[in-house]
């Protein structure tokens, strides 16, 4: 699926210590394959879902001491252009502008909160080839200390519509390009630990997540909250057994009313 907007969610890919344990681990999670690891690219990893690019794994560049993680990509045009907007709004740049042989254009940035995210300039590498199938990527959220800040930010640089969910309970709002809604934005509150940074929640789609979450806990991850079941689908958020954050989703599993928005 290529990406096409700017600001349109288009790749993920995960920084593990243990390139094979995530293999496996997500592997079995998910159901997915692997292509061959390209040496000259960091041992970069593609993952596929029924014959369809969903996700690539990597280890670190040598001498770089990173937390596992994902990292969500958003499409762009001009990698220069939105390079510059993130600086011009109190974002940081990690990594400028980088060709990636004839497959596109990276880039790695803070927003200012701290929120870690990637941006693509597409060539050959059009992005997700599938989209909330089981295995494939389906939804994303930055969860922040500082909502402003990133509502702020992320409407700036890509130009998103900003909606509040009205719910006394939590502090959550969509980002949109049109119609829909591509990135949600949770506040973290006293219930995560100050050691637990800001970050992008990546939700990979599974056919079943109760079953998922016993698998994922089987497999030595460990749940984080959910299952629950939302208008939006039945979901669950864990951390894998290297301490990466990420969810999982049934979207075929639904209860309750579509929340109000203002």
């Amino acid at each position: 699926m290529a990406a096409e907007t700017e600001g349109t969610p288009c790749w993920a890919d995960g920084t593990f210590g243990d390139l094979d344990g995530a293999k496996r681990f997500y592997g079995e999670l998910l159901g997915w394959s692997y292509g061959d690891s390209m040496p000259e690219y960091g041992n970069y990893t593609q993952t596929y879902a029924d014959g369809k690019a969903v996700a690539a794994l990597s280890p670190p560049m040598p001498g770089q001491e990173v937390p596992s993680a994902w990292c969500l990509y958003l499409a762009t045009p001009d990698a220069a252009a939105v390079t510059a907007r993130i600086r011009e709004h109190g974002g940081q740049v990690l990594v400028e502008p980088m060709r990636v042989g004839d497959f596109g254009t990276m880039v790695l940035a803070l927003d200012p909160g701290g929120t870690p995210f990637g941006v693509w300039q597409k060539g050959t590498h059009q992005g997700f080839e599938a989209h909330a199938v089981p295995g494939a990527y389906c939804w994303a959220e930055v969860y922040t200390r500082e909502p402003e800040k990133a509502d702020s930010f992320f409407s700036a640089v890509f130009g998103y519509g900003v909606k509040h969910m009205e719910d006394d309970a939590i502090d959550f709002s969509l980002y949109d390009l049109g119609a829909d809604p591509v990135l949600g934005r949770m506040r973290m509150t006293g219930d995560f630990p100050p050691q637990v940074p800001a970050h992008m929640n990546v939700y990979f789609t599974v056919a079943d997540c109760d079953a998922a979450v016993e698998k994922a806990k089987s497999l030595g991850a460990e749940l984080r909250f959910g299952p629950m079941t939302i208008p939006f689908g039945r979901f669950a958020t864990l951390t894998d057994p290297q301490g990466a954050v990420f969810s999982i989703i049934d979207v075929t599993t639904t209860a309750g009313e579509m929340p109000k928005v203002s």
